[in-house]
């Protein structure tokens, strides 16, 4: 599964879109999800892709000095906001499996002249980063992605300082999946396949040792908002009824949550 989702991401980094010509565009999926105007207008063009659902560093309380990991930074969105939030004297740190998506990212950091940001290549079971680093770490919509989801709230715990705090966005269930789509590639790849249900996804987080563990935010995904997108490609529920759509979006929501290392 790990190799297709690279395969997927690869592919939208090279922009070769697997949604269809008339799907949302990227900033309308991000503005519907928490970015505004004036954010996506401070940043390149290229590091959004409208692949996240939520804004993680509206809500991480940074400060100028910080160094701020992202988890799964594909093209660089939240990189870049976190590079403006602390300053020359602090540091933005990406993490990404693909080596095509760190290619745009890189472009778009030298594009857009952003000298305290880096990309490195790497998986987010197992971080290329020492331990006891990072003030903040931030996620979009990119653990769910992860099959041992576990292994990256453990990896997150080491990296972060102690005080340190973890601001994850991403999608989760209510429910089970119709097993049609809980076994399918193309929607594990969209984030919706690979989610646990809410209650294991914090107890997760718990285990791995964190305190003050919050939900900030709940909101529903509706995957129709999505077709067509590079988040849910429209063949991928062509043979779909209307009910079971309805059902999935009932199913999955998008949560913002907050956490601290003691």
């Amino acid at each position: 599964m790990k190799e297709f989702v690279k395969k997927v991401y690869g592919s939208i980094a090279k922009g070769k879109k697997p949604g269809c010509c008339c799907g949302p565009t990227a900033s309308s999926i991000s503005e519907k999800i928490g970015y505004t105007k004036e954010e996506l207008g401070s940043i390149p063009d290229e590091a959004d892709m409208g692949l996240g659902c939520g804004n993680p560093v509206a809500m991480a309380s940074l400060k100028e000095g910080e160094t701020v990991v992202d988890l799964g930074s594909g093209g660089g969105i939240d990189v870049f906001l976190a590079a403006k939030r602390v300053g020359d004297k602090g540091r933005a740190i990406g993490i990404d499996m693909t080596e095509d998506m760190l290619e745009v990212a890189r472009r778009n950091a030298a594009n857009g002249g952003f000298k305290n940001v880096e990309f490195k290549l790497g998986n987010i079971e197992s971080l290329p980063l020492d331990g006891a680093i990072a003030d903040c770490v931030i996620s979009n919509c990119v653990i769910n992605l992860a099959e041992d989801k576990q292994r990256v709230f453990n990896e997150t715990f080491r990296i972060l300082k102690p005080g340190g705090r973890l601001m994850v966005s991403d999608m989760v269930l209510l429910a089970d999946l119709p097993e049609k789509i809980s076994k399918s590639a193309e929607m594990y790849a969209g984030c919706v396949a690979g989610a646990l249900k809410r209650g294991d996804y914090l107890d997760k987080i718990k285990k791995a040792g964190f305190k003050d563990i919050k939900i900030l935010k709940e909101d529903p995904v509706r995957l129709s908002d999505y077709i067509g997108s590079e988040k849910v490609p429209g063949g991928i529920i062509q043979n779909m009824s209307v009910e079971e759509i309805n059902r999935i979006d009932k199913t999955v929501v998008s949560l913002k949550i907050s956490a601290k290392k003691p």
